[in-house]
């Protein structure tokens, strides 16, 4: 079977903390990213608190990030963060927690930091369509894009990593499910290809399922292999199996008239998650 050899991304949470002085301006106060496969909490705190706090208060959040980095280290992240869940006071509080897909921690932690806390300055990118930038779709616009040859608007276009060679035929999709995990965290930006080059065999396809519902069908992604047989008019395929990544799903066979000319349709082919820190 063809080995999988992708930039590895996985699940992540991050909270805002924000502080709500008497008599101030709420005040996003720093980040916490947590890492559910080590149970690590990355902390990463203001610290102009000079600029938010009075003197009494300052002495207290001077000491904040390092004592959440203590309770991190002895109580693991994710038990951090429901004690801070059941327990932060009005003064000092967090947001709901917010999926991401993450390949750098430190990174991402810096990213969320600069969007969140910092400021970042919103500076005019210039938008260079299938040269710096690929168009964001739903499932169903890129299905209709690229399988019926219909002209969609992009909901958006979206940064590309500056590794990726770019195609008129490239595209951005959210995908939703756990089927595919760990490579494909629940929720990631993805990037896919309309046309699959080569051999299909091992590869991971978006496959839409056109009789599933009269809303234009369902979407799966699942590792594709076949097998053959030799007849007098060549290679025929025998069984068509779509394989998950994720053991707690099952795979399944399709009939070879199933695909293409029945209702399953190869819409892509999977290329590469897209981390937070590279949005």
């Amino acid at each position: 079977m063809t080995a999988l050899a992708f930039g590895t991304a996985r699940k992540a949470q991050y909270l805002v903390v924000e502080l709500a002085l008497p008599g101030r301006p709420t005040v996003n106060a720093g980040v916490l990213l947590l890492d559910p496969a080590s149970d690590a909490l990355h902390i990463k705190l203001r610290h102009d608190w000079e600029q938010v706090a009075g003197a009494d208060d300052i002495e207290v959040l001077e000491h904040l990030e390092q004592d959440l980095r203590n309770q991190g280290q002895t109580a693991g992240g994710e038990q951090l963060l429901r004690s801070l869940e059941e327990t932060l006071s009005n003064t000092v509080r967090i947001t709901d927690r917010e999926d991401i897909a993450v390949s750098d921690f430190a990174k991402a932690l810096d990213r969320l930091y600069l969007r969140h806390v910092a400021g970042e300055p919103q500076a005019h990118v210039a938008v260079l369509q299938f040269q710096t930038h690929l168009p964001l779709y739903s499932l169903q616009a890129a299905a209709t894009r690229f399988g019926a040859d219909m002209e969609v608007e992009a909901e958006d276009w979206v940064r590309a990593p500056e590794n990726l060679r770019l195609s008129t035929d490239m595209f951005i999709a959210r995908v939703v499910g756990r089927s595919m995990e760990p490579l494909i965290p629940d929720g990631s930006l993805c990037v896919f290809r309309h046309s699959v080059v080569g051999s299909r065999q091992g590869k991971l396809l978006l496959i839409q399922h056109s009789a599933a519902s009269g809303s234009g069908g369902e979407f799966t992604i699942k590792r594709y292999t076949s097998r053959k047989t030799a007849t007098e008019e060549g290679w025929r395929h025998e069984r068509i199996r779509l394989e998950p990544l994720n053991p707690d799903f099952q795979a399944w066979d399709l009939d070879p008239s199933e695909l293409e000319d029945g209702p399953y349709h190869v819409r892509g082919e999977f290329l590469r998650v897209l981390p937070y820190e590279e949005l």
